[in-house]
Parts: structure tokens; sequence; C-alpha cells
């Protein structure tokens, strides 16, 4: 058989190269036969440069493609796979909170090495966190390995001039938060894949990948200054009172914008890995609490609102109230009959039932419904946890609510239901986002502005009054207003609430004067489970452990948000009896 015909039912380039052979071999023939050596002489040279052509594209295209796609199959101990790049987080004014930045990582090549021991001991010297497990497999290995990431420039340097052979880099982008622990729950982090896993990296994911192929930055709502003196005052009161955890919050209480959020205890967000679960859980968004009194400020708003009361409106308090199978006492006793302003700032539970009751069952939860109370706050961050609520609105689960048990909601939740009664009425979601100037969602309108003007003057009353329970959160000239919070947690050893275990909380708006439609901003400070220190006499009440916390907060960050201190101004409220006494600016 020839070889044209053995190439019958070949591919197409084992038929060309068959005939081209066959075509080649008899012009050798053709050249001898005809005596023209010079001929033959000439195929020959045509033949081997032909063939060394061949030879060299053949291993061009070889090691092209292995430098191309070197890697893409294999795993073990190679690379790690390089996520899509992500933008810049910046604060409001545009200051850096996370960046990608060019780090190294390590690879081992033992094929190169000429001294093991040496090159093992001469790493962990210069990168004492190395894996030494991981370098010893790459030092026994047979092939290029990655042994370490992240490597900073100056580690690299330090590295490179050992001279080693057998130990190379490649170029690699990391996550990086510069300022360390300041607001790390809210900003979150990033996998190594690119990937946000929580808060502002998680929550804004796709727009900071976005973000990146602009080569644009992604503003959040949170100002610097403030996180940091609402940290700093957190953290003091934290390792005074030592709590179990602890929660800080400001917001702009008409756009909604996150301005400031702190949980403690708090965690490094460039090493979550060296976190507990307990230092990286969120408290201000994937916590529930019962919060206590804070709740009266909602109960004394909604019967404003519906019309069932009147600041001047009695209650009387002298005795306990006995609804159902229950009785509620006061915790410290006015035993007196009381104004509704009185009941807020004696923090009376007597009085507050009874308010409750007179607003009855389907109007009360319709308002904590349209409060956002009963449902997930809805901000960005996944996060955000879900609140448990009574299975059935009667008289005693009313009566229970008013006065913040019975109901568990997350700070974020309590931080936005604070801001419709104080600014106007309206219902808006929160953001860690920033919102431009006139850009803020609409809202919901859930109660009238009347209602929310008679509450800034009664939270400002219960910090002005001498018998308020907010005085230790007063700045002067910034018209601070509040409301303390301590609710008793239940303990399921004893099945009931305990005495000793406390959820804390004051929480404060300011200035209070002034249009509903002002600039205006709300603070909160919350302590799980505070201890009673020397310097207050025993107690661990929301009064004592929060609201000083709270104003202490609030005179260091108004020149930020450009409130100004100006001289209180003075005005008569009438009291029970009718007549006039001084607490601030009235009602």
């Amino acid at each position: 058989m020839s070889l044209g015909s053995s190439s019958f039912g070949a591919s197409p380039i084992a038929r060309w190269v068959s005939r081209w052979m066959w075509g080649l071999e008899h012009a050798f023939e053709r050249a001898r036969a005809s005596g023209k050596a010079e001929d033959d002489t000439r195929i020959r040279i045509f033949v081997v440069l032909a063939i060394f052509s061949a030879a060299f594209i053949t291993l061009a295209v070889g090691a092209t493609r292995a430098a191309l796609f070197s890697g893409l199959g294999g795993h073990g101990d190679l690379a790690p796979v390089t996520g899509a790049a992500r933008a810049d987080l910046v604060d409001r004014n545009g200051q850096m909170l996370a960046a990608d930045l060019l780090h190294y990582g390590l690879y081992i090549d033992p094929r190169e090495i000429w001294e093991t021991a040496e090159t093992r001991a001469a790493l962990r010297k210069a990168l004492p966190q190395i894996d030494a497990a991981r370098l010893e497999r790459a030092l026994r290995g047979s092939r290029r390995v990655f042994v370490a990431g992240g490597l900073t420039p100056e580690e690299r340097a330090r590295v490179h001039r050992l001279g080693l052979p057998g130990v190379s880099f490649d170029p690699e982008e990391r996550r990086v938060y510069p300022l360390g622990t300041t607001a790390a729950h809210l900003i979150g982090f990033a996998d190594t894949g690119g990937e946000g896993l929580t808060g502002a990296e998680a929550a804004l994911n796709e727009d900071i990948r976005k973000a990146a192929a602009s080569k644009t930055a992604v503003p959040l709502s949170i100002d610097l200054r403030v996180q940091a003196a609402l940290e700093d005052e957190l953290y003091k009161a934290a390792a005074e009172f030592q709590p179990r955890g602890a929660v800080g919050i400001v917001t702009n209480v008409h756009t909604g914008e996150i301005l400031g959020m702190a949980s403690y205890p708090t965690y490094d967000p460039n090493q979550p890995g060296r976190a507990s679960d307990d230092a990286k859980l969120n408290r201000a968004a994937a916590s529930v609490f019962e919060m206590g009194s804070t709740f009266k400020a909602f109960t004394v708003a909604i019967g404003l609102d519906a019309g069932v009361a009147t600041p001047s409106s009695m209650f009387d308090a002298r005795f306990p109230y006995k609804l159902g199978y229950r009785t509620i006492h006061d915790y410290h006793a006015a035993k007196a009959v009381l104004s509704l302003v009185e009941v807020f700032q004696h923090s009376s539970n007597i009085g507050t039932a009874k308010l409750a009751v007179s607003v009855g069952p389907q109007r009360l939860s319709r308002y904590f419904a349209g409060l956002g109370l009963t449902e997930t706050a809805p901000v960005e961050l996944i996060e955000s946890a879900k609140p448990l609520t009574p299975k059935v609105w009667n008289e005693d689960a009313v009566a229970s609510t008013s006065f913040g048990h019975g109901m568990n909601v997350s700070p974020l939740a309590l931080a936005r239901a604070m801001n419709v009664l104080l600014n106007g009425g309206v219902l808006r979601p929160l953001t860690i986002r920033k919102v431009e100037p006139g850009k803020q969602v609409p809202g919901k309108r859930v109660m009238s502005e009347r209602t929310s003007a008679q509450m800034l003057q009664i939270m400002r009353a219960n910090v002005a009054s001498p018998v308020g329970s907010g005085g230790k959160a007063d700045q002067p000239g910034l018209s601070v207003g509040g409301k303390t919070g301590t609710g008793e947690k239940y303990d399921p050893a004893i099945r009931g609430y305990s005495r000793s275990k406390q959820v804390s909380s004051f929480a404060a708006v300011f200035p209070t004067d002034g249009a509903v439609e002002d600039d205006r901003y709300f603070v909160l400070i919350l302590m799980d489970e505070p201890k009673p220190s020397a310097n207050t006499y025993g107690y661990s009440t929301g009064g004592w452990v929060a609201a000083p916390a709270a104003g202490r907060t609030i005179g260091r960050i108004a020149p930020f948000l450009g409130v100004s201190r100006k001289a209180d101004a003075v005005a008569l409220a009438p009291t029970a009896a009718g007549k006039p006494v001084i607490v601030g600016e009235g009602l």
C-alpha cells in the first residue's frame, strides 16, 4: 500500500502531512534521477529548516499556554483564587474606611532549593507568622507551591534580601481596614476571594464591585468624628460597668442615616479569624432586647396621637395596678396622682399601663406596627434581626409592652421608631448609605407633627426637670431630651424576671428646640447586664449607667453636626395641681 493510500480515514492534518511527505519523497527521487545533486541538497536543507521551524512554533505555543493557563486545574497548595476587585469604602466626608492594597504571596519551589534547613530557618525568622506545617509541606514537595499570602511590601523586601534560591513572590490584592477596630461592625469584612461577608461589605457587595470597575469610592453614612466619639464614650462606660455587651447608635432623625454605630466587645476586621463569635456579633442589628422604659415614649406618643390623653391628663399611681392575673408596681413609687408628663418623668409603670389600656389592644398593636416595631428593621445590613412580639394582643400584652416588657426588638429597630417621634411623625428606613441633601426616602406618616412636637418637649422636660429620670444626660446649651430604660431580663432558671440582670439604656434626642423639620439627632446608649460601680451607689439602671455616656457623647459630637450651644430657654408648664413649675422649655 502506498503512503498516500495509507492516510485514508485519518484527520485532515494527517492526510496533508502524508501527501506532503509523499510529494517530498518523489522530489528526492526525481532529483537523483536527473543527476542534479544541487537540487537534492536544496530540498534537504529546506526540509531541515521546516522541521526546526515547526518544532520552534510548537515549543512557543506550549510555553505560552503554560504561562497563561497553568494552575487553572490544580488545587492543593496552589495560590488562592484572586477575587473580584472591590472599591474603597469611605465615610460621608471621604475618609478612608476600607481599600484593596497590593500585597504579595510567598511561593516555594523545592527543586531550586540548595539548603532546605537553612531556607526553613531563614523564613521562620523573617516571617514568624508563617504556618510551620505548610512551610514544611512545601519544602518536602516536588513543585512550586503557595505558602503564605498577604505579605506587606516591607515583609517581601525582608525575605527578598535573604537571597534564598527557590523562594519567589507573586503580587495579590488584599482588603485592608486602616482604622482597625473603628466602626468594625458597620464596615464588616470581606474574604480573600473578594466576597463581602458582614456589615457594609456584605450589604453593599454588588455596589462595591461595580464601583471598583469605574474606579470610584462608595460613601457610607457614618461620620468618622461622630463614630470615634461614640465608641470612646461607650467603651469607657463599658470599662466602668463591665456589661456582657453594649451598643451605641447615632442617627439623623429626618434622613434615617446612621451617623455612628458601635457594638461592644469589638474586633479587628483585618484579622476576623482571631476574633470570637461574641466579639464579631453586631449587637446593634443582630440582638434583640426587652427595652424597658424607653418604650414608654412610644406609649405616651400613641396616647397623645390617638386623642386618648393630653399632657395634663391625670393618672392615679398611688396603688399597684391589678390587671388580670398580674399586679403592676412602680420601681420608684411616687404614690401620687400624676399628670401624663409626670408619668413620663417618674417612669411610672402604673400610669403607663393605665394609658395603654385606654388606648386598647387593637389600636396599640396597630401603632406599634406603624412604628416598625413588629418587623425586622429595614436597613441594608444582613444581620438585622426579627423582633419577638406578643402572639395575642390582649390587655396583659398591652400592659407589658407599654413599659417595654413582653416584646424584644433590636437597638436599630428602637432607633428607627424613635426617629418617628422626633422628626414630625414620618417612618423611614434606616440606612448605612450617605444620603445627599433632599434625596431622603419620602416615608410614611405614622403620627401628626403636633404629637412629635409634644414628645420633643416632654423628652426635654425629662432631662431638664429636677424630678426627671434623665438629668445625668443634660448638656448645657444643647437642649437634650430623652428617656431612660431599665428592662429586667427574663431568667429561665427562675422562670421569671431577674432583679440583678438588666438591660439599661438611654434614648436621647438633641436639640429639642426649634421646628420639627429642623436638623435633629437621636443617640442611644445601651448596656446589657451592667454592674453597679462605686459612683452609682449600687444602681445599674439606665439613668445611672447609660444617661451620662449619652450626654458626654452628645457634648462631643454636637460641633461636628453643626449644633451650637445656646442659652437654655425657660418656660412654665402645668403640674398636676395646675400650678406652674420650671421644666426647661415647657410643654
